[in-house]
């Protein structure tokens, strides 16, 4: 593995993934070692454009629209990470795998399209490794009462989130030797400890 690899912080809502790349960012710079943090949908000028778009309160897209946007998006950032690949470490707040996980099992748009345009925009871009943050219904509530707002993203049922929980799961069984799962209804201390281990491992 490379020591510049691609690290992407998986999870759905209230899952602690933002507050776990914003920590391992911030352990990176202390150690004065060079990384781009983007996040997705975002990232660039025009992703964070199509991610306004994308979690509006009052956009309600169909399935594929709303796949498409995603991916829409992710071209944008396409550029930054061919800048930044193998040059410096690149963390990802969702990436692939909430495509997969969000609009197939989540919401039932066709894997094999998925699959195809990932694959058309990835090209020679692999990821090296990622941590899936796992969460239960009572502390995700409970994460998600705490938000001063919350986006489209932020009010489905939970039994549409236990789908892409289950879905990101099945995702890290593929090939468990590139996952760690973190479980963040256990302490918050212990998994940076967890994380910033394996960090250390990777680079």
């Amino acid at each position: 593995m490379s020591k510049k690899p691609i690290i992407v912080f998986e999870g759905i809502e209230g899952s602690g993934k933002s507050y776990h790349i914003h920590n391992i960012s911030r352990y990176l710079k202390k150690r004065k070692i060079k990384h781009v943090k983007i996040r997705e949908p975002g990232g660039s000028i025009n992703g964070e454009k199509i991610r306004r778009l994308i979690l509006d309160k009052k956009s309600n897209f169909n399935q594929n629209t709303d796949l498409l946007l995603y991916l829409a998006a992710r071209s944008e950032n396409i550029e930054i990470l061919k800048k930044n690949f193998r040059k410096k470490i690149i963390l990802i707040d969702r990436f692939v795998d909430s495509t997969v996980a969000y609009q197939h099992y989540g919401l039932g748009a066709n894997l094999d399209l998925i699959n195809l345009i990932n694959k058309y925009l990835l090209k020679n871009l692999r990821i090296d490794f990622t941590f899936l943050n796992i969460v239960n219904r009572r502390n995700m509530a409970k994460r998600l009462n705490d938000r001063k707002s919350l986006n489209r993203y932020d009010k489905f049922n939970y039994q549409f989130y236990k789908k892409v929980q289950d879905g990101f799961i099945k995702l890290s069984k593929k090939n468990k030797r590139k996952y760690l799962i973190i479980n963040s209804n256990l302490d918050k201390n212990e998994n940076k400890r967890l994380i910033i281990n394996q960090i250390n491992k990777l680079i």
